[in-house]
């Protein structure tokens, strides 16, 4: 294969641990929270899917099943982290900004024990080959397009057609940049915020989940997850708050920040040391200049929720 088309193909593949992350994150900026938790979450996804497969990896069920409860198990450990933070923000009106900082404290902590604990040879070796179906048998980066691959796609999309074209997606915008008047008109604010944090954390811990089991495949890939939560964040404004754009985003991030290794193997091309850590930085400038823009622009549509980040008190209303 092209050495280009090679690495577009890793891009968008190396992509979708950010999709995942970004579009868990935009539903539940919609429901006007700032989780900054997402990095811990995401790594508790990662390894809530590893532990089940390491309980199950040697059972002998079925691999579409193996496959199926893998992604629960990263699901569920990720939406109780979710639901953690919802009753921290929303029962308890505790600050989402160092409630979200102490839960990736907490969720990163947690995963390096979890995951010290695994054989790798149970959770990891084993099940490579079915979560990388259709392509599990090629040896370019079109190994990584598996299943997970395909479902942070169809979870974009998705998330985007219930945001934008549903009733329910009406209302989960208007608890976010309103609550006091989408409490008046009868919406139930506390459930919209607990429903949209929680599968929002869900969705987010299967981009840990994706990263370790299916594009990376290493026992060590764990370690540098916490990073990647924080890119998912950033990727949010990139995407100006719509899920669909995350794939496009995604994309992009994914080709950015695999430059500096990608360059250092082009013939003729000498990097130093000392210039890949601020390759490594194009993410970062790029999302800089997107906010940028879409601030000079000042588009309302562009804009994050006008409560995000204020807890909703009712006895204020």
């Amino acid at each position: 294969m092209n050495i280009w088309l090679n690495f577009l193909i890793d891009s968008l593949a190396f992509g979708a641990t950010f999709m995942y992350g970004s579009t868990g994150e935009i539903l539940t900026e919609k429901a006007g929270h700032l989780n900054l938790g997402i990095p811990g979450i995401m790594c508790m996804g990662g390894a809530g899917g590893c532990l089940v497969l390491n309980m199950i990896g040697k059972s002998g069920l079925p691999p579409f099943l193996i496959v199926i409860l893998g992604i629960l198990g990263s699901l569920l450990l990720a939406m109780f982290c979710g639901l953690i933070y919802s009753f921290l923000t929303v029962s308890l009106r505790a600050n989402q900004n160092v409630t979200g900082l102490a839960l990736t404290t907490f969720g990163v902590g947690l995963m390096k024990v979890i995951m010290s604990k695994l054989d790798a040879t149970v959770y990891l070796i084993g099940p490579k080959m079915m979560y990388r179906w259709p392509f599990a048998g090629r040896q370019d980066s079109l190994q990584c397009l598996g299943v997970l691959f395909f479902l942070a796609i169809i979870i974009a999309l998705l998330a985007s057609w219930v945001l934008f074209r549903t009733r329910v997606g009406l209302q989960l915008r208007a608890v976010g940049e309103n609550p006091a008047t989408a409490d008046a008109v009868g919406i139930n604010v506390t459930r919209y915020k607990y429903l949209a944090t929680c599968i929002g954390s869900g969705i987010a811990g299967l981009g840990g989940f994706y990263y370790i089991i299916d594009y990376m495949v290493s026992q060590e890939a764990y370690l540098s997850l916490e990073a990647f939560g924080w890119l998912s964040i950033a990727l949010v404004i990139f995407a100006l708050w719509r899920p669909h754009m995350t794939i496009i985003g995604s994309t992009v991030f994914g080709f950015l920040f695999s430059c500096s290794s990608f360059i250092t193997n082009i013939p003729g091309i000498q990097v130093t040391m000392a210039a890949k850590p601020l390759l490594k930085m194009l993410p970062y400038v790029v999302t800089i200049i997107v906010l940028v823009i879409s601030s000079i622009r000042n588009k309302r549509e562009n804009q994050p929720p006008a409560s995000l980040g204020l807890s909703y008190f009712r006895e204020e209303r």
